[in-house]
């Protein structure tokens, strides 16, 4: 849906989204409007599809899977990073 990204947010939350293409061009503008607002439901995507043009424009093609599945993380986070800076692997 060219041009209304919020008909893509309402349609996204009213899980009426089957496929996404994402196109992504090689410019930081550093301002606009967000596609994905900070608040609202998350949704789940999975990648069908990427491609890169000539020009450096990548195109992913997403489908919606419904809603993520969260997992809490055991890792200590000042081990990955001590042996991240060392070298070592855990």
């Amino acid at each position: 849906m060219p041009g209304s990204g919020a008909l893509v947010r309402w349609l996204l939350a009213n899980d009426l989204v089957d496929q996404l293409d994402l196109l992504t061009y090689p410019v930081v503008i550093g301002q606009g409007t967000r596609l994905f607002p900070y608040s609202g439901p998350d949704v789940a995507l999975d990648l069908v599809n990427s491609r890169t043009t000539s020009q450096g424009i990548t195109i992913q093609t997403y489908r919606p899977l419904g809603r993520p599945e969260y997992v809490t993380s055991t890792v200590d986070p000042e081990h990955v990073m001590r042996d991240a800076t060392s070298g070592r692997r855990s």
